[in-house]
């Protein structure tokens, strides 16, 4: 397999990789590959993965690397294990095997050099407190078990807040926020913890289009920070649009790599099988039409 190389400095990719979905065995099981080339310092480096849910696999030995600087999309059908991946990568949930490496070091090694955004629907919005001390969370991590957040660390998370459009609503009540404003604020908090790698389940769901254009916005600056971003992802027919590279999931790995190799007819069938359709698009590719 070609190496995996990210963007260089003016924006132009160097040579793609070769790009393979899992093949069969000669006993009938799948093999789980390295769709990215295997770093010493990847932002995320993991193999074989495996989660379980009452005895029964969940997401089943995936192995990826990812290379820095880029926007990766999760992609799968509902119940295809994405959350779940993101949640096990990070410690969440439990494991049955695997190993996750962060910058080449164990993940706990490196926690403080990643950020999460979950689901807006797993927060309970009626906490009572405001905006500005859901961003300032974002900074606990950098200030240990004993100091409490000073002016530095404030005047981080009201600067957070300024990126993501939502200074003026610093001390509003979080349960006072529309879906969008909230999500807004996930993001902000984020951007406090000053990561290097973010992780983000569904940070597009629920938002206007004024919203998402924001948040895409955001990530593109982000990347060109040199910040490796992997957001899991519903709505395909963004995808060109937005990302960089492609990992497909069906409790498996499919296939991952580069968006004009990966996010072809062909491996979306085999990701979500039956629950596809395809409009013909003015390339001669199948487009997605529907994949939900």
């Amino acid at each position: 397999m070609k190496p995996f190389t990210a963007t260089n400095s003016t924006g132009s990719k160097s040579a793609q990789p070769t790009i393979e979905p899992h093949q069969q065995s000669d006993n009938g099981q799948q093999q789980s590959h390295t769709l990215f080339t295997k770093q010493e310092n990847s932002p995320l480096h993991v193999q074989g993965l495996t989660v379980t849910y009452h005895h029964q696999p969940v997401v089943q030995q995936v192995s990826f690397s990812l290379a820095a600087g880029r926007l990766i999309g999760l992609l799968g059908p509902n119940g295809a294990g994405k959350s779940t991946l993101l949640k096990a990568m990070l410690g969440l949930i439990p494991s049955l095997s695997g190993q996750v490496n962060v910058f080449g070091k164990p993940y706990a090694s490196h926690r403080r050099r990643i950020g999460y955004v979950p689901q807006r629907e797993s927060v309970d919005w009626d906490f009572p407190t405001s905006a500005l001390d859901v961003v300032l969370m974002g900074t606990y991590g950098r200030l240990g078990l004993f100091r409490r957040p000073g002016k530095a660390e404030r005047q981080t998370a009201l600067h957070c807040l300024d990126q993501v459009g939502m200074a003026d609503y610093a001390e509003r009540q979080i349960s006072q926020l529309s879906g969008g404003q909230q999500q807004r604020i996930f993001l902000a908090r984020a951007l406090a913890q000053q990561a290097d790698l973010y992780l983000m389940d569904e940070p597009f769901a629920g938002v206007d289009a004024m919203t998402e254009k924001a948040i895409i916005t955001l990530l593109e600056q982000m990347k060109q920070q040199g910040k490796t971003v992997l957001v899991v992802h519903h709505d395909l027919s963004t995808v060109q649009a937005y990302f960089d590279d492609v990992l497909l999931l069906n409790r498996q790995l499919i296939a991952a790599g580069p968006v004009e190799h990966t996010f072809t007819a062909e491996l979306l069938q085999q990701t979500y099988g039956g629950k596809m359709a395809f409009l013909q698009g003015a390339d001669q590719q199948g487009l997605l039409l529907a994949g939900k």
